[in-house]
C-alpha cells in the first residue's frame, strides 16, 4: 500500500514537471512568435511609410516655396510623379546634424541651420522657416508610436583629385556606384576661373570654360589639363556632372585662397527666393568690423545635355562691396522659384586674395546629401527600407530606419 501511495506521488511530480516544461516551452515559442510578429508589422509599416513621403507633394503641394508649415508632409516633387523628388522641399527640412549659425543683421529671423559636403561648398537656411523632426512626426501621424530616420545619399560618388596646380592646371575625375565604378559614363565639367582684379574697391570677374570626357573601365577619366591656368595661387571652382543612361551625379573641387575672410550666402526666405550674402565676420560675429569685400556672383544651371550655363541674376547685388560690424547692410539676390542651380560667388580682399563660394539652389545641384529624423543609436530594433529616387535629375537612394516606440525587444 506504501508502495503504491510512493508511485502515485511520483507520477504526480513527474506530470507535474512535465506540464510545468511544457508551459515554459510553449511559453518561450509564444514570445518568439509575438516578437516576429512585431517585427512584420514594423517592416510593412517602415514601407508604407516610406511611400507615404516619397509619393506624395504635402498639402499644401506648394509648401516649399512658402514660409508656412504644411498640413501634409510628403517630399516628391509636385510636377512629376514616381519617385522624384522635390530639391526645395528637402532644404525645409532641419538637419539631424551640423550647426546652427547666428547672422543677426536679418532680424527677426537670426538663426539659420548649416549643412556642408566639404570646403567652399555649404547650405544655410532658416532655422525658424525649417521642419523639424517633432513636426513631421505629428503631421505623419506617428508621434509617441514610431521614431524615424531618413537620409538620401547620392547614388554617383563623383571625386575631383587636382594632379598639378598650374602651368598646366592638371585634374582627374573618378566616378564611382554604388559598389562599383561608373563605366564609360559621360563627364561634363565646368571650369570657373576667378580673376582678381588689381584696382582696390573693385569688384573680381570670372571666366568660364565648359567640356566634357568620358570615364574608363575603372570609371576614371584621363588627367583634364588647363594651359590657360599658369598661376598655383589661381583661384577656381570645378564642377562636374557624370551621367549615363539616365543616372547622374556631381561633384565639385576648388581653391580658395582667402581663409578668414569669405562671402557666404545664406537663404533668408524661400517664399520670395531671397538669397543674403553676408559676410563671413558677420556669421557668430566672429570677426573684426569694417573688414571689406568685393564680389560677383551668377547663378549656373543644367542643360538637358548636362553642360551649365550661366543664369542672369535679376538684382542690383549680383556684383559690389560687402563689408562686417554693425550699421552696414548686407546685399540680398532673388533666384529662380522652379530651377535648380548653383549660386557661386566669387571675390576678393583688399590684400588681392580671391576665392569662391558656392551654395546649392535645390539640394541636388551639388549633390548634398540628407539625414532627417531621431536618433538611431540605443535603439533594440530598427526596420529598414530602400528606395531608388530622382531629385532634381541627380539619382539618390532613399533610406529610411523606423523603430517602436511602444515596446521593447530583449534580444
Amino acid at each position: 500500500m506504501a508502495s503504491s501511495t510512493i508511485d502515485h506521488l511520483v507520477s504526480v511530480i513527474v506530470f507535474i514537471a512535465a506540464i510545468v516544461i511544457f508551459l515554459g516551452l510553449f511559453s518561450q515559442t509564444n514570445q518568439t512568435a509575438l516578437t516576429y510578429e512585431r517585427h512584420r508589422a514594423l517592416s510593412t509599416k517602415t514601407s508604407d511609410l516610406l511611400d507615404t513621403m516619397l509619393l506624395n507633394p504635402g498639402l499644401p503641394n506648394d509648401w516649399a516655396r512658402s514660409n508656412n508649415m504644411p498640413t501634409g508632409f510628403g517630399v516628391q516633387d509636385p510636377e512629376f510623379t514616381q519617385y522624384q523628388l522635390s530639391p526645395f522641399s528637402l532644404m525645409r527640412l532641419s538637419p539631424s546634424s551640423g550647426t546652427t549659425v547666428e547672422f543677426d543683421k536679418t532680424l527677426p529671423d537670426t538663426l539659420y541651420n548649416e549643412a556642408s559636403i566639404g570646403a567652399d561648398a555649404s547650405l544655410l537656411t532658416s532655422k525658424a522657416q525649417a521642419l523639424n523632426y517633432s513636426a513631421v512626426s505629428k503631421l505623419l501621424g506617428i508621434n509617441s508610436t514610431y521614431g524615424f530616420q531618413l537620409s538620401l545619399t547620392p547614388t554617383i560618388t563623383v571625386s575631383i583629385v587636382e594632379n598639378q596646380a598650374a602651368s598646366p592646371l592638371s585634374l582627374t575625375i573618378t566616378t564611382y556606384g554604388t559598389g562599383f565604378p561608373f563605366v564609360n559614363a559621360v563627364v561634363n565639367y565646368c571650369l570657373m576661373l576667378v580673376n582678381t582684379n588689381p584696382n582696390p574697391g573693385e569688384c573680381p570677374s570670372y571666366s568660364i570654360q565648359n567640356g566634357a570626357v568620358s570615364t574608363d573601365t575603372s570609371g576614371v577619366t584621363a588627367p583634364i589639363t588647363f594651359p590657360i591656368v599658369t598661376n598655383a595661387n589661381q583661384a577656381y571652382a570645378f564642377i562636374a556632372y557624370a551621367h549615363l543612361d539616365g543616372v547622374v551625379g556631381v561633384g565639385y573641387h576648388t581653391r580658395s585662397l582667402t581663409n578668414d575672410q569669405n562671402v557666404i550666402p545664406v537663404v533668408e526666405n524661400t517664399a520670395t527666393q531671397t538669397v543674403a550674402l553676408a559676410h563671413s565676420y558677420d556669421l557668430n560675429n566672429s570677426g573684426p568690423p569694417n573688414s571689406i569685400l568685393t564680389y560677383n556672383s551668377t547663378l549656373l544651371i543644367s542643360r538637358e545635355d548636362y553642360s551649365l550655363r550661366e543664369l542672369a541674376i535679376g538684382s542690383a547685388n549680383s556684383s559690389g562691396i560687402l563689408s562686417s560690424g554693425i550699421g552696414y547692410p548686407y546685399p540680398s539676390l532673388t533666384l529662380p522659384s522652379s530651377t535648380t542651380g548653383i549660386l557661386i560667388v566669387t571675390y576678393q580682399n583688399s590684400a588681392g586674395q580671391s576665392g569662391v563660394k558656392m551654395m546649392p539652389w535645390g539640394v541636388s545641384s551639388l549633390a548634398f546629401p540628407i539625414t532627417f529624423g531621431g536618433t538611431i543609436g540605443g535603439q533594440e530594433w530598427i526596420a529598414t527600407d530602400i528606395r531608388q529616387v530622382i531629385i532634381g535629375g541627380v539619382a539618390y537612394q532613399a533610406k529610411l530606419a523606423l523603430w517602436s516606440l511602444g515596446y521593447q525587444v530583449n534580444n
